[in-house]
């Protein structure tokens, strides 16, 4: 699916709200303006970097060849020939995962599952696992430091607390890192880690850390780092290694994710944001406004998208860096869809983490997913007007609260330009 495809989807949906309003032709000549804004909110200023082609921030699943894609290694592991793959272990019947004690800072367990022992699972023993253990959730995948989801997925797996229990652990353990295939070149390995804590429990009602091995019902292939890949849903796209090869059981203390020695913040969950698709560049003046968008629902939950709209020439209100003096009015949040792209029949399959057994999300918008939303500006007089939208979270703070901080994952408020002619 093209970007092309999406917005015309995103028009679909909003096109439906508008003509409940009686605007059948309100969509007529908007454009898709999410490269034409400016971050703001104390984190970046002036233009953005243009969004990529084949980015769906949507509640439809996106498919699995058109997700945007981040991946790391020299050669990239999904690009070596189907002969490298299967000799290294990145196809499902080759595929060997090892869980073992870390040497430096050693775990007590029973057992290591290892290669020279013959005890590491593999592929079928997974699937083995699954038969009773079966996980399945949707998920946005996003970048820390990227003001745009990846794409939208429903994953499904194993919860790797399962396959932690098959080690038998005893005590000293705190932590667990994993890590990928990298090309047998420590200086390319990219890793993650999490508290054994969040692997054996659930928090909040989250869906479980898995070991993936399915993407929108299909088999995960090698450019989304199957056969098996590690899905967290409450974390950014770093804590989701892909081409997964090892587990290592810890007792050191701390986080020692790749990303932690990169500046960033490992242990910031999914924020909550919004942003525009739809905005008119140019309008008559008098003549109502429709805009449209999406919302990343983070780990905070959304209960609201709002929108404001001021002259270009409006001073910015000193100490004011998140625009709570402007004044902002309610976007109408659009339902879930009826059909679910990419999906077998366009059905959400039974037992599925946040849904009914028939199909139906049990909340809406759910968390860890994206949701559209729409709003009518009144008519305007003439001049240059800047747009702006933000989320406001379950807990009644507005974006970028509570975590306005870069590094922590991204969600400043963005800025368009709107300028209305006689």
């Amino acid at each position: 699916m093209s970007h092309e495809t999406f917005m015309g989807e995103h028009l679909q949906v909003t096109r439906r709200h508008f003509q409940r309003l009686g605007l059948a032709s309100a969509m007529a000549g908007s454009m898709p303006l999410a490269s034409r804004g400016r971050s703001v909110g104390g984190q970046q200023r002036g233009a953005s970097r243009p969004v990529p082609a084949g980015v769906r921030p949507e509640p439809y699943f996106t498919p699995a060849g058109e997700f945007q894609d981040v991946s790391r290694g020299k050669p990239l592991p999904h690009a070596l020939p189907d002969e490298k793959k299967r000799e290294v272990g990145l196809t499902r019947e080759s595929w060997r995962l090892e869980v073992l004690s870390d040497p430096d800072h050693p775990a007590r367990l029973k057992q290591e599952l290892t290669g020279a022992k013959a005890t590491a699972l593999d592929f079928q023993g997974l699937l083995k696992i699954g038969e009773t253990h079966l996980v399945r959730f949707a998920k946005v995948m996003t970048c820390l430091n990227m003001g745009c989801p990846l794409g939208m997925g429903l994953w499904e797996g194993v919860p790797m607390r399962e396959v932690v229990a098959l080690t038998q652990p005893r005590e000293n353990l705190r932590r667990v890192f994993y890590y990928g295939f990298h090309n047998n070149d420590p200086t390319q390995m990219f890793r993650s880690s999490l508290p054994i804590g969040r692997v054996l429990e659930d928090p909040y009602d989250l869906p479980p850390v898995i070991l993936c091995y399915k993407l929108n019902g299909e088999w995960l292939d090698s450019k989304r780092g199957g056969p098996v890949r590690v899905v967290v849903p409450e974390g950014y796209g770093f804590k989701s290694i892909k081409w997964l090869s090892h587990l290592v059981l810890t007792n050191l203390s701390h986080a020692n994710d790749t990303y932690a020695e990169q500046n960033n913040d490992v242990d910031s969950p999914l924020k909550t944001f919004a942003a525009s698709l739809s905005v008119p560049l140019e309008v008559k003046s008098g003549q109502p406004v429709p805009v449209s968008g999406y919302a990343q629902v983070g780990i905070s939950g959304l209960s609201k998208v709002q929108i404001c709209i001021e002259p270009a020439d409006k001073p910015v209100a000193e100490n004011d860096p998140y625009f709570l003096k402007s004044k902002w009015t309610d976007a109408t949040l659009l339902p879930p869809p009826e059909l679910w792209n990419s999906l077998k029949a366009g059905k959400i399959p039974p037992p599925t983490h946040g849904f009914d057994d028939s199909g139906k999300p049990k909340t809406w918008p759910m968390r860890l997913t994206n949701s559209h939303w729409a709003a009518l500006i009144p008519g305007l007089g003439q001049g240059e007007y800047n747009f702006r939208c933000r989320t406001i979270d379950e807990k009644g703070q507005p974006q970028p609260l509570p975590r306005p901080l870069r590094k922590s994952g991204h969600n400043a408020i963005e800025s368009l330009v709107i300028r209305v002619k006689g």
